[in-house]
């Protein structure tokens, strides 16, 4: 099968990029620009010297190049792995987030509908966060996004199933991994730096590790249970901002670094974040048979591997 994966520059693309290096498959890595040096550092020391690294460039905001590319190829699957992921940004650049999170979304469908192919999409548990509720979202739960990049990324969910290709969305939430920025790298790097931090306590959810998604996407791609159905993927168990920051510096060893609890009003942001977006991942285990790792044991994972590429920020 041959598989097309964009944005396979970010942090989940690379992760797919170690994942599938000894797949029987043939894997198209595209995005808009070269790999940067350092996360080609990175994948050869995670991956070994003969990882795919090379990037075929692709703008899929273009339907045509996208019809071309999988013509041309023979593509039978697309992995979209790119999006707009800024919150903040997002807030003043919404034609660019939907061009991207809903517009690109729709090109992939509409070429994988013509080719008979399937499109997994990557989502985010930012659907949801409008309305009160304190258990773990489940797949058919109504979308009440409260911000830009929340709406544009469920607009590009519905886009998928209007233009009804075979396709698996599968929703996700705090990805971090060892490549460019996130979460993880960032708390290393103010908890190696600062005597006290402050974290919020009351937004909770759960972390997930890149490369743990990016396994599960290999789980669905062959499953024909994997046709027009939505999915809920994150590691198992639940903490908030705080707890995870506090997991962080435990296993650094940045014991010095004081974090301190607090409110979300207290770093104020043009939007609303979700205070519970915790995802019900019953459906995608069941469906791919999946054992999920904990979220701290991921953890360990991926800061075992940062620390053996020397990187702390």
């Amino acid at each position: 099968m041959t598989i097309l994966v964009t944005g396979a520059n970010g942090q989940l693309g690379n992760e797919m990029r170690i994942v599938t290096k000894n797949s029987r498959d043939r894997f198209i890595f595209t995005d808009v620009c070269e790999a940067h040096p350092e996360s080609v550092a990175m994948l050869q020391k995670l991956a070994g010297a003969d990882v795919n690294v090379s990037t075929v460039k692709l703008d899929i905001t273009d339907l045509s190049a996208v019809r071309s590319m999988v013509a041309a190829e023979g593509v039978q699957a697309i992995v979209n792995c790119a999006a707009f992921t800024n919150v903040d940004a997002a807030e003043n650049n919404a034609g660019l987030a939907e061009l991207l999170n809903a517009k690109a979304p729709e090109n992939l469908a509409l070429a994988m509908k013509e080719a008979g192919g399937l499109l997994v999409h990557i989502s985010t548990d930012y659907v949801f966060g409008g309305d009160p509720y304190n258990t773990p979202c489940r797949e058919e739960q109504q979308g009440t996004p409260t911000g830009v990049y929340g709406l544009t990324k469920l607009h590009g969910e519905e886009a998928i199933r209007r233009v009804g290709c075979r396709s698996a969305i599968i929703r996700t939430a705090w990805l971090y991994s060892e490549f460019g920025k996130n979460f993880v790298k960032t708390m290393l790097s103010l908890t190696a730096s600062k005597p006290q931090l402050k974290v919020v306590f009351d937004q909770v959810g759960t972390p997930t590790y890149a490369r743990d998604l990016a396994e599960a996407i290999l789980s669905v791609i062959p499953s024909e249970a994997s046709v027009s159905q939505t999915y809920h993927f994150s590691n198992e168990g639940v903490c908030s901002w705080f707890d995870f920051t506090k997991m962080i510096a435990e296993y650094a060893g940045h014991a010095a670094c004081d974090i301190q609890p607090c409110h979300s009003d207290e770093f104020p942001s043009p939007v609303h974040r979700p205070a519970y977006s915790v995802l019900d991942k019953t459906k995608i285990k069941a469906s791919f048979g999946l054992k999920i790792p904990y979220w701290t044991d991921s953890l360990k994972k991926c800061l075992k591997n940062l620390v053996e590429a020397n990187v702390n920020k």
